[in-house]
């Protein structure tokens, strides 16, 4: 299982680097035409639309690489115990957030999917499209929170697993 999701971790972490050459790609091009007096529509908006996807993909991967900003000074001076509940209990509210966003960047797809919502943009993109990408994100997202939480509470650590099993 660790394995499994280790890999979940890391494939959407890439999914994140392909959607910021995305990124990329778009506003170069949106450049280059603008030079020769061409108009592409709706390249500003793909270019949010792989922002936004990338954002999101990448929220489980630098959590579970621990390269998320964390406040540790007030647990640095706590003793071990209190370090650990107090850890634990941030896990917990955080993956309660996690959670609470995931159920409603899903709903959010199904319901543009449903009322067949498209970009006011000159795109006219359907909605639920680049909405998949935050909602796939947020999903990928709230497990990492449950595995690290599950780990934790179990006194392991879940982060960084591949890179501490390589120096052990």
């Amino acid at each position: 299982m660790r394995r499994l999701l280790d890999h979940l971790y890391t494939a959407a972490g890439v999914l994140a680097a392909v959607f910021m050459i995305g990124v990329l790609v778009c506003i170069s091009l949106s450049i280059g035409v603008r030079q020769v007096a061409v108009h592409i529509p709706g390249l500003d908006a793909y270019a949010g639309y792989c922002m936004a996807a990338a954002g999101f993909l990448a929220l489980a991967h630098t959590f579970k690489k621990g390269e998320h900003i964390r406040v540790t000074l007030l647990l640095a001076s706590l003793p071990p115990r209190a370090r650990t509940r107090l850890d634990a209990f941030a896990l917990i509210v955080g993956a309660v957030i996690a959670a609470n966003v995931a159920w409603f960047s899903c709903k959010l797809v199904l319901d543009s999917h449903a009322y067949n919502d498209i970009s006011t943009g000159e795109d006219a993109t359907a909605l639920w499209i680049p909405q998949l990408s935050m909602a796939i994100g947020s999903v990928i997202f709230f497990i990492a929170l449950l595995d690290e939480t599950i780990c934790r509470l179990r006194g392991q650590s879940g982060r960084n697993t591949q890179e501490t099993a390589q120096h052990e």
